[in-house]
């Protein structure tokens, strides 16, 4: 689906793979568990480099990470970091590889014990908040509620998750409608809410 170029919100550019993201995937409600650690765990990745980076690097880390199943994840060793160390096609940081590993075994808790998608979306009563910005200027870097999903998962074993990182992941995965009330998309998200 493709939007109308001068009201898409802006942070997407003009680049196509940006754009396909931005009119297909960022900001759709997301509730599945796994999908929802996979979005996390990208974004932790992402913390200190650009979203784009991350989205060209995508496919790469899901054959890099089997596919983003925690339950085999959790097993990896020093062989497997070191794999991923030596794989270019993806973003070789040991502490976010290691902290990778970690997350999926805190994951494997959190969802024997009620469930991934609940714990996330319990922060917000399982409701997607329906923002209206009318610029970027408006929109926050972090709110009280990525703040303390973000102390919530710390307490679980999670790294790389600080209150920007999850609020990122919030808007990503749709937890919040931040797309810009004057671009197309809003109004589609927010039919989906």
């Amino acid at each position: 689906m493709s939007e109308d170029t001068a009201a898409r919100c802006p942070w997407c550019g003009t680049e196509p793979i940006y754009v396909a993201y931005h009119d297909t995937e960022w900001g759709v409600p997301e509730r599945d568990g796994r999908a929802l650690w996979e979005k996390l765990i990208l974004d932790g990745f992402q913390a200190g480099l650009s979203w784009i980076t991350i989205l060209k690097k995508r496919d790469s880390f899901r054959r890099a990470f089997a596919g983003f199943r925690p339950e085999v994840i959790a097993e990896w060793d020093e062989a497997e970091v070191q794999r991923l160390l030596a794989d270019p096609g993806i973003v070789r940081h040991r502490g976010k590889i290691l902290g990778t590993i970690s997350s999926a075994r805190a994951w494997q808790k959190i969802e024997a014990r009620e469930g991934f998608a609940h714990f996330v979306w319990k922060h917000q009563d399982g409701q997607v908040v329906q923002n209206r910005w009318r610029s970027l200027s408006e929109v926050p870097a972090k709110t009280p509620t990525s703040e303390a999903l973000s102390k919530a998962l710390k307490r679980e074993g999670f790294t790389f998750c600080g209150p920007t990182i999850v609020y990122a992941f919030m808007q990503a995965t749709g937890m919040v409608n931040d797309h810009l009330v004057t671009c197309p998309a809003h109004h589609r998200v927010a039919m989906l809410g």
